[in-house]
């Protein structure tokens, strides 16, 4: 993996950078169906479930599981789906539970309210925790659909290596834009006068340990500041064409009662959604600090 950790950060590796973008490129799935995992039971994967989901994760960054609807609406389902990939450690985020999973539904009249996911309107394109600090990197989420919506709620989905590629194959600099420590800054976040979070600055690329890419990122333009220069200003203009294009690798997916999606913060959206009494929207999110290809 140290291999790949230079090519993701040295950008004068042109012929391992080649190698890597084409064999990624001609192993990624080329349909949202190439993406669905049928499983049995979520919680003991078969030694082929789990094969397929892996596979899919190495070569993508995401998979699709698609299983029966819990009536139960039991949260042990995406947990121990999780697990099964290494991912053990939550993020015990402000908006999650006290077993650390967030329960995404509408939430009038509280709190939560004031937050977009806990709304009916739509989401900007993101990976997950982009405001997080560095020890609290988010790696792995899982969203597990509970209920869906009578109309909406679909995802768009975006592998974060072919956001990489593409904005690497546009200009090489526009990765060393996003390289840089102070590319991205998320404001405080400021509630009746009392700092709920500190402002947060960093890349929006960076690797791992493991060697595995890294992306932090968010299209909203109201709670974020970006380094001013023009060589930024260019890569979150290409990047943002490009979330905004047809292209084949932005999949699209609306979870059905009993899916779930688990990835390694992916990109992502959400469109707005509208509800009946029978449709009321709930998706379980749960966030990790480790990759879901353990």
């Amino acid at each position: 993996m140290k291999q790949l950790n230079s090519l993701f950060l040295d950008l004068n590796d042109t012929t391992r950078y080649q190698a890597w973008r084409d064999q990624k490129l001609s192993q990624m799935p080329t349909s949202i169906d190439e993406y669905m995992v049928p499983v049995k039971d979520p919680v003991r994967l078969s030694a082929d479930e789990y094969n397929a989901i892996h596979d899919l994760l190495q070569r993508s960054n995401m998979a699709i599981f698609v299983a029966d609807p819990d009536e139960a609406r039991n949260k042990t389902i995406p947990v121990n789906i999780s697990s099964q990939f290494g991912m053990h450690r939550l993020d015990h985020n402000m908006g999650a539970d006290h077993d650390g999973v967030s329960e995404l539904t509408v939430r009038s009249g509280q709190w939560r309210g004031g937050y977009i996911p806990y709304t009916n309107k739509p989401i900007h394109w993101h990976t997950d925790g982009y405001y997080n600090e560095e020890r609290r990197k988010i790696n792995g989420m899982v969203l597990y659909c509970v209920q869906n919506a009578l109309r909406g709620g679909e995802n768009a989905l975006l592998d974060h290596e072919i956001a990489y590629i593409h904005l690497r194959d546009s200009n090489p600099e526009y990765i060393r834009a996003f390289l840089h420590p102070q590319a991205m800054t998320i404001p405080a976040n400021i509630i009746n006068n009392n700092e709920i979070r500190p402002e947060r600055t960093g890349p929006v690329f960076s690797v791992n340990d493991s060697g595995a890419l890294h992306m932090r990122y968010t299209a909203r333009t109201r709670s974020i500041s970006w380094r001013d220069d023009e060589l930024t200003r260019e890569a979150t203009d290409c990047l943002s064409e490009f979330l905004a294009s047809d292209s084949p690798y932005i999949l699209r997916a609306g979870l059905n009662p009993g899916m779930g999606l688990i990835c390694n913060n992916i990109l992502h959206n959400r469109s707005g959604f509208d509800e009946d009494d029978n449709h009321r929207r709930l998706i379980y999110r749960l966030r990790y600090y480790d990759r879901a290809d353990s």
